[in-house]
């Protein structure tokens, strides 16, 4: 039996992470709405959980990007395929990833591909040559490192 999964990455700025990755990888912000008015409604959770992003509610510690051709649940917005999670976090990152996220442009867009994720408010780290290949190391808004092969 195959499980289901999310990538769930600490964040002092969910929606800004979420806003960035859904440029990045061509995936779309997670659509909380209907289920946060439903439950704002009945009165099961506080206003002050929710902050308003879109011009829509979501939740004020949580935002994700989904795959835009993966399955996803009408009520609760929550993808069932690939999708990245962004939760709110008091401490700010300290020290190197122990785990990364590797984008792969298209055959000859690698560098092209890195200076579009610069623009959108990436920064470059470094470039790796090695005998295996050639990749660029990029800090995400936050200061996350992931590649660009």
């Amino acid at each position: 039996m195959t499980l289901h999964w999310k990538l769930v990455i600490d964040a002092g700025d969910p929606h800004a992470q979420a806003d960035f990755w859904a440029e990045a990888l061509g995936y779309v912000v997670e659509d909380n709405s209907p289920l946060i008015v439903e439950l704002l409604g009945a009165g099961a959770v506080p206003e002050a959980l929710t902050v308003e992003s879109h011009g829509r509610r979501a939740w004020r510690d949580l935002a994700a990007v989904r795959h835009p051709d993966d399955p996803y649940d009408e009520k609760s917005g929550a993808g069932h395929g690939r999708r990245l999670l962004f939760q709110r976090v008091p401490e700010v990152k300290t020290v190197k990833n122990r785990l990364h996220l590797d984008v792969h442009a298209a055959p000859g867009q690698r560098d092209a591909e890195a200076e579009r994720l610069v623009r959108l408010g990436a920064s470059t780290l470094r470039t790796v040559e090695e005998p295996g290949g050639t990749w660029h190391v990029l800090l995400d808004p936050e200061g996350n490192e992931f590649c660009v092969q």
